[in-house]
């Protein structure tokens, strides 16, 4: 008998609900070998051979012949994935919860040289943890299904003081701006670069194409030295042709004699470039007459209050 006539038989013994199952996981199952099971019982119903059912692209003849046998033999049953038979899961709730802590710290901590996961190591990793070893592909459901995703960790640099140290300084400069006397200024100041050539970031493409961007060739830089107000916002700038001491000095004029000729005393907090602290600068500040006052940050701290606007807000 022919495949197609001995289904349309063992359809014929179903049940009204047991057929409405067959039909809703055809259209919509979430398991796509199910899914897959009941289209080619449902195109067998309506009248398709197997060789129709191959061609269009769906299966196999051979998976075809197999949901058959299946089928005739358990109905709807028979359509089940057998594989869960298999035994219980290896991932556990257990190896979950335990990957969900292995994930949150590093490589190092268990002994490893590299600072970033591999799905690899992670297997390796917790098979030293739980004595349970799973596939590179059941790792890869897992994490996920948990929410583990891949992404950039975000590079820090360590700050050499210690954290009595670096607080007390943060806490100085926080005081420095509270208790500003009145006729003096405090600011923030910092340098940028500004490359000239645009970045290329992802860009969506029709098939076949690739779009090009023109781009000014030789890469090109521009510096600016900048200073925001801790109190009005206001910024003020300068430009030059490299970042250097005679920059840092620039703005240091600029404030003085510009933008703030009037103030008995300019506070600068700044970072610790090597360009804010040279001979240069030495010699530059008893000619500012007590007017310009250094604050320097910790190094690397951990609060930004870098003026990266400075760029922006000058291109607009």
């Amino acid at each position: 008998m022919e495949a197609w006539k001995e289904v349309q038989r063992k359809w014929q013994e179903l049940s009204r609900r047991e057929r409405a199952i067959i039909r809703t996981f055809a259209r919509s199952s979430p398991d796509p070998q199910l899914r897959c099971r009941c289209k080619i019982v449902w195109s067998l119903v309506q009248g398709n051979s197997p060789t129709t059912i191959a061609n269009s692209g769906l299966t196999s003849r051979s998976q075809v012949y197999r949901v058959t046998e299946r089928f005739c033999k358990d109905g709807l049953a028979g359509l089940a994935d057998r594989r869960e038979d298999n035994g219980d899961t290896k991932a556990t709730w257990y190896y979950e919860a335990v990957l969900w802590e292995v994930v949150a710290g590093s490589p190092q901590d268990y002994g490893y040289r590299r600072r970033t996961w591999t799905q690899e190591l992670l297997i390796l990793v917790l098979r030293k943890q739980t004595k349970i070893r799973i596939s590179r592909s059941t790792m890869s459901r897992l994490l996920k299904r948990l929410g583990i995703r891949l992404g950039r960790p975000k590079p820090i640099v360590g700050c050499p003081w210690s954290k009595t140290r670096k607080t007390r300084r943060l806490n100085k400069l926080r005081r420095v701006i509270a208790e500003l006397p009145p006729g003096e200024v405090v600011v923030y100041l910092d340098e940028v670069d500004i490359h000239l050539n645009p970045k290329i970031g992802p860009d969506w493409m029709l098939p076949s194409t690739q779009k090009k961007v023109l781009t000014p060739g030789k890469n090109q830089k521009r510096y600016l030295a900048g200073a925001l107000n801790a109190k009005t916002g206001q910024l003020s700038w300068v430009e030059g042709e490299r970042k250097t001491s005679a920059l840092f000095l620039d703005l240091l004029w600029h404030l003085l004699k510009d933008v703030y000729p009037k103030a008995k005393r300019i506070h600068v907090i700044l970072d610790n470039y090597r360009i804010h602290s040279s001979r240069q600068v030495e010699f530059a500040l008893p000619n500012m007459r007590g007017r310009m006052e250094l604050h320097f940050l910790p190094p690397y701290p951990s609060v930004s209050i870098m003026v990266e606007t400075v760029a922006s807000l000058v291109l607009q």
